[in-house]
C-alpha cells in the first residue's frame, strides 16, 4: 500500500467546511493550493505523471471555492455595514431589473399634484342617493 503524497491530500475542498474557517486561514489555504497547482503546471511542461496532470482540474475547482467563499464572507459584511444606511453600494442593492429599479415608489406614486389636490376640491365625488 502506498502513503500519498501530502500534497495530493488536500485536492478536494468542500465549501461548508470552508465556512467555518477564519479569512486567514482561507487565505493561507489560498495560497497553499496556488503554489499546488503552479507545481502541477511545471509538472505538465516537464512531462510529469498522468495522476498530477488530472490534478490540475481539482486544484483551480478547490481555488475557486476558497475564493468563493471568501467573497461571500467580504460581501456579508459590507452588507452588515450598510444594513441601516440609505445609499449602498451598486453590488449590494437588489438587482431586479433595470425598469423595476426605476419605478416609482408607492409613496410617490400616491403623491398627488396641486393640479390634481385642486381638482379634488373643487369637484368632490358626487354622492347618489338610490331609491329602495
Amino acid at each position: 500500500r502506498r502513503i500519498p503524497d501530502p500534497q495530493l491530500r488536500m485536492v478536494k475542498v468542500k465549501a461548508y467546511e470552508l465556512r467555518d474557517k477564519s479569512r486567514e486561514d482561507l487565505l493561507r489555504q489560498l495560497d497553499e493550493l496556488k503554489t499546488e497547482l503552479q507545481q502541477l503546471r511545471v509538472a505538465k511542461v516537464t512531462g510529469g505523471a498522468a495522476s498530477k496532470l488530472s490534478k490540475i482540474k481539482a486544484v483551480r475547482k478547490s481555488i475557486a471555492r476558497v475564493m468563493t467563499v471568501v467573497n461571500q464572507n467580504k460581501k456579508a459584511t459590507v452588507r452588515e455595514v450598510y444594513k441601516d444606511k440609505i445609499h449602498k453600494p451598486l453590488d449590494i442593492r437588489a438587482k431586479k431589473t433595470r425598469a423595476l429599479r426605476r419605478k416609482l415608489t408607492p409613496e410617490e406614486a400616491g403623491k398627488k399634484t396641486v393640479k390634481m389636490m385642486r381638482k379634488a376640491r373643487h369637484f368632490p365625488q358626487r354622492k347618489y342617493a338610490v331609491k329602495a
